[in-house]
C-alpha cells in the first residue's frame, strides 16, 4: 500500500509541476476563465484539482480563437501593413547611410584647390635666375600664384623645416 502511494504521491507533483510550467509559460490570449496569476494560486494551492482544472479549462485549445474575442489573424509578410512600412523605412535608412557614407568619402579626397600646382619638367615656377618677370599669359595670369609652401625655392621637391 506504501508503494501505492509514493506513485500517487509523484504523480500528483508531476502533474501540480507541469501544470505551473504550463500555466506559467503559455500564451496570455489563450488563457481562458481566469487571468494567468490567479490560475498559478489555484494550482498551487489545490494541487490536484487546481492542475487539472488548468488542463481542462484553463489552457485554450490550439485553434485560432473567434475573431470576436481579440485574437490577431497571422498575415502573409506581403500582406502586412506593419512589414512593409519596415521595408519603406529600411530602403530610407540604407539610402541616408549611402549618402552618409559617400560624404566621409569626399571628405577624405584631398582638395585639389588646397594644394600648390608644382611645375613638372620644363615648366618653370615663375621668375627665377635668369628670367625676367614677364605679362603672364592663359588662364593663370589672371591670378598670380601663392605658395604658402616655406620650402619651395630652387629645389622644388624639397622642404626645409
Amino acid at each position: 500500500m506504501v508503494k501505492v502511494w509514493l506513485v500517487v504521491g509523484i504523480a500528483v507533483i508531476l502533474v501540480t509541476v507541469y501544470a505551473l510550467v504550463e500555466c506559467v509559460t503559455f500564451d496570455r490570449s489563450r488563457i481562458r476563465g481566469l487571468p494567468r496569476w490567479v490560475w498559478v494560486f489555484v494550482i498551487v494551492l489545490v494541487p490536484v484539482v487546481g492542475a487539472l482544472l488548468w488542463l481542462f479549462i484553463g489552457r485554450g485549445s490550439n485553434q485560432r480563437a473567434a475573431p470576436g474575442r481579440g485574437a490577431t489573424r497571422q498575415l502573409a509578410p506581403d500582406d502586412d501593413p506593419d512589414f512593409l512600412k519596415s521595408l519603406g523605412r529600411d530602403r530610407l535608412q540604407e539610402e541616408r547611410i549611402r549618402q552618409l557614407e559617400q560624404e566621409l568619402a569626399d571628405l577624405d579626397k584631398p582638395d585639389p584647390s588646397d594644394k600648390p600646382d608644382r611645375p613638372g619638367k620644363g615648366q618653370s615656377s615663375g621668375p627665377g635666375k635668369g628670367q625676367a618677370a614677364g605679362p603672364a599669359k592663359g588662364p593663370a595670369a589672371a591670378e598670380p600664384k601663392k605658395t604658402t609652401d616655406p620650402g619651395e625655392g630652387e629645389l622644388p621637391g624639397r622642404r626645409d623645416a
